[in-house]
C-alpha cells in the first residue's frame, strides 16, 4: 500500500473504497443506501422503489503484469452467496475505474476468490474477460420482473 500510505489498514481502505462507491453511484443517478455497522453481508444498496440491489464494494491497487487482482474474500470469514450480494464493485485505485459486475459471474458455477482486470491494457478477443463490465453503471438497474426483496427475516 506505499501509494496509499495515509490508509492505516486495508479496513480504512475499503471503507474509503464504499464512500468512493457511494458517490460515483449517486453521480449516476442511483438512490444509496448505506447498511448500519457490519452485520450485513453487502456494503452498499441502491434502492429502486420496492427493490433492492446488493453491492460489495472492492478495491485494489495490486498490479500483476498487465493487471490489476482484487480479492474476492469477505473481512467476516462468512464467503459471500448469491443470496446475499447481487453485485461486485472493484474499483482499481491507480487507475480510477470501476469494474461493475454481477455476482453470478464471480459466484456461479465455478467460484472466483479473486479476479484480475486489465484497465489500461487494450483489449483483446477472448482475453479480458471482465472488460465488458469496466464503468457498466447501467447493469445496476434491476430488470423487469427480476429477483424482489424477500419480505419478513432473513
Amino acid at each position: 500500500m506505499d501509494e496509499f500510505k495515509f490508509f492505516e489498514s486495508f479496513k480504512e481502505r475499503g471503507e474509503w473504497a464504499e464512500l468512493r462507491f457511494m458517490a460515483d453511484a449517486m453521480r449516476h443517478g442511483y438512490k444509496v443506501l448505506k447498511p448500519w455497522g457490519d452485520s450485513q453481508p453487502f456494503d452498499v444498496a441502491l434502492h429502486f422503489g420496492r427493490r433492492i440491489v446488493r453491492v460489495q464494494a472492492k478495491s485494489t491497487s495490486f498490479r500483476v503484469g498487465t493487471g490489476y487482482t482484487c480479492q474476492l474474500k469477505s473481512g467476516s470469514g462468512r464467503p459471500y452467496t448469491l443470496d446475499t450480494i447481487d453485485f461486485f464493485a472493484a474499483y482499481v485505485i491507480t487507475q480510477d475505474t470501476w469494474y461493475l459486475i454481477p455476482a453470478r459471474v464471480l459466484l456461479g458455477k465455478v467460484r472466483k476468490e479473486r479476479l484480475t482486470i486489465c484497465p489500461m491494457q487494450r483489449t483483446k478477443a477472448n482475453r479480458y474477460s471482465y472488460e465488458c463490465y469496466r464503468d457498466a453503471w447501467r447493469l445496476l438497474r434491476p430488470k423487469p420482473g427480476g429477483r424482489k426483496p424477500r419480505r419478513g427475516g432473513r
